[in-house]
């Protein structure tokens, strides 16, 4: 957790509502995105990410602070989809299998323009909106949040394995929408 980002938790801890409030700001774009992902309704993302900053407001005197802060969060922002839609926590859990065999990236250094690089960006994000919704907050958490597969799997209070496989079909399923390399769908996200 970055230094300032943890005074900001230890004086919110104590009550300070203006600590609060600044890493409200600093989170609620992502912890937002993640629930619209999840559920799929502006307005019930809206809810869901309302109602998981009040438990964060809540839960907060108990935060242990070795943990990472956005870890939490975006834990009891899942929490919360998981609460308005049970199903979704059922189609993440029915993706593990035994091999925890995964693939490993490259960076993709093409000399592309700028507007090709936009072109295949926004590509990639409409094959990812096209994910079903457990796939989605996986590759959201893993790629625009760089969350570890530990940090996947306790944010989605998911084993490790479930998380490695539904992260392996997801790029499977974007490679195979989209037709390319998985080097392109790791250096676009």
């Amino acid at each position: 957790m970055p230094q300032d980002e943890r005074q900001l938790v230890k004086r919110a801890k104590n009550g300070d509502t203006q600590a609060f409030g600044e890493l409200v700001m600093a989170h609620q774009t992502f912890a937002y995105n993640l629930a619209l992902r999840a559920l799929g309704s502006p307005e019930e993302a809206q809810d869901a990410t309302q109602e998981a900053f009040l438990k964060v407001w809540q839960a907060l005197p108990g935060f242990r602070e070795e943990a990472q802060f956005r870890t939490w969060l975006y834990r009891i922002v899942i929490n919360q989809c998981y609460n308005r839609r049970p199903t979704l926590k059922r189609e993440a859990a029915a993706e593990s299998i035994e091999d925890d065999d995964y693939w490993i990236s490259e960076e993709f250094n093409g000399p592309e323009s700028q507007t090709v690089v936009s072109e295949r960006k926004a590509l990639l994000q409409k094959a990812v909106d096209g994910l079903p919704s457990s796939y989605r907050l996986m590759v959201m958490l893993r790629f625009q949040q760089d969350l570890t597969y530990d940090e996947i799997a306790s944010v989605m209070n998911l084993p490790l394995g479930t998380v490695k496989t539904g992260l392996f079909r997801a790029r499977a399923l974007l490679k195979q929408s989209l037709s390319v390399d998985d080097r392109v769908i790791e250096w676009a996200l």
